[in-house]
């Protein structure tokens, strides 16, 4: 009966953390190179950017700032996870001049992003629409926005930025030629927000239209890859990383 009782103690432990405090996911695009890989599998704090609660007062919750990495769900499809970073918080004014993005007039110095350009295959060289937000209209964009964002858009640009309204925040892919983000289903609701990446714990090479794959036989047949392969593809540099 003790062992039982420790056991039981253990595993409701173990419940209680993965379900509300810590979080596994796994990356399955390239909208986060060279920040996350495909293949990437990270633990996601799900409580510092959770809404303050009573019963935990000590937990240093705070909002998401300027440069967070952080996880959230879709606004466009129900149940997804996406992974990008935080670029624009309430009030913020964000235009985008030739792929680069100003923040309330000022250029960033974004180090973590990458453009790609033409050189990997299906992606545009120029995208007027995605390099020069929100300046170029939607209807020459090569990637056509969300028609809710397309309505509603117009309505939050003032003086050739994009602004930031209340409890929302303006995200964007680290890969930015191939990054389906803010520039065309809009803004992060604050209430979407489910929490921050904290540290790569395993990372394996993984193909760009693996998770693109929906056949059974498929997917097995990469499970049986992995195990083969486990030591051989597993990107060990990765193990542990922090995320940020």
């Amino acid at each position: 009966m003790e062992f039982i009782s420790s056991t039981s103690s253990v595993l409701v432990i173990g419940l209680f953390i993965i379900t509300f405090i810590i979080q596994a996911f796994e990356i399955p695009s390239s909208s986060m190179v060279k920040t996350l890989l495909i293949g990437d599998h990270v633990f996601v704090d799900r409580v510092t950017l959770a809404p303050k609660a009573a019963w935990a007062p000590f937990v240093p919750y705070r909002n998401p700032k300027r440069g967070d990495v952080f996880v959230f769900m879709s606004v466009t499809q129900p149940g997804l996870h996406l992974v990008k970073r935080v670029i624009g918080v309430p009030g913020d004014r964000i235009h985008l001049k030739d792929g680069v993005v100003y923040r309330n007039g000022e250029r960033l110095n974004e180090p973590y992003v990458q453009h790609i350009g033409g050189k990997a295959p299906n992606v545009i060289e120029r995208d007027e629409y995605r390099d020069n937000f929100p300046a170029i209209s939607p209807d020459v964009s090569q990637v056509p926005p969300s028609p809710e964002w397309r309505a509603s858009m117009d309505s939050y640009i003032h003086d050739g930025d994009i602004v930031v309204p209340p409890n929302s925040y303006f995200a964007m892919g680290d890969n930015r030629d191939v990054s389906y983000d803010s520039r065309y289903w809009g803004f992060v609701p604050a209430q979407n927000v489910v929490g921050r990446p904290l540290f790569i714990y395993w990372s394996f090479t993984t193909p760009e239209d693996q998770y693109e794959k929906t056949a059974i036989s498929d997917r097995i047949g990469f499970i049986f890859h992995i195990i083969a392969h486990f030591f051989t593809e597993t990107q060990w540099s990765r193990t542990f990383k922090l995320v940020h």
